[in-house]
């Protein structure tokens, strides 16, 4: 168990929830039909003082499910080659558990009850999550099945910019066009977004009111 996630911590302040940024590339738009190419996930941490920052990235390619369609739009603007030989794809079960085993331990040592999705369009990625999950099978997803936290949202409210690229610019995070557009590289910059703005809101209150009881609330 990491050290800053004993206690209260992160567990107390999104309700029970962990937050846990996901990014997916697809071959479309509908998680039913179009294949998921790529997936990588941030797993949010808190430090001593309350302040949020990313775990390591945890990703990998995935190879097309049988059946699965492949629009060329899609492949042009992630610039995917599903058939590259030095992709290291593997099938959809494999990856959903490279994934999701961490977050499930990640859940049960920090004390939360279940990790919620944050992403960019958070509800897409969450669409192509279950999707898959469904397809193979997978027992005990960790992820609520609904609720996500949306940096779309968060960047509107902080820097009045809902683009992602152009959210992490005004976030001082810098945007590398020739990275982006890969699970990875748009997961780590979504976290470092996401934990920007929760971390810019504490220090403008500091006072933490998620801390209070649920009776202090009523």
């Amino acid at each position: 168990m990491n050290e800053h996630d004993r206690g209260p911590g992160i567990a107390q302040r999104f309700r029970g929830f962990l937050p846990v940024v996901v990014d997916v590339e697809t071959a479309g738009f509908d998680p039913q039909r179009h294949a998921l190419l790529e997936i990588a996930a941030c797993i949010i941490r808190m430090d001593e003082t309350g302040r949020l920052y990313p775990a390591p990235t945890i990703a990998c390619h995935v190879l097309p499910f049988i059946g699965a369609e492949i629009d060329p739009r899609a492949l042009a603007f992630n610039r995917i080659d599903p058939d590259h030989p030095f992709r290291d794809a593997m099938p959809e079960k494999d990856a959903l558990e490279r994934i999701l085993g961490p977050v499930r331990k990640a859940v049960k040592t920090t004390g939360c009850n279940r990790a919620i999705l944050v992403g960019h369009n958070a509800a897409f990625d969450l669409g192509f999550l279950k999707a898959a999950v469904d397809r193979t099978g997978l027992k005990r997803n960790p992820f609520h099945s609904f609720s996500v936290l949306d940096t779309v949202s968060l960047a509107g409210l902080a820097y009045g910019q809902t683009v992602l690229a152009r959210a992490a610019q005004m976030a001082g995070l810098g945007w590398n066009n020739g990275e982006a557009h890969t699970a990875i590289y748009d997961a780590e910059q979504t976290a470092m977004l996401f934990c920007r703005i929760v971390n810019r809101w504490q220090e403008l209150d500091p006072v933490r009111p998620w801390e209070r009881g649920a009776t202090d609330l009523d």
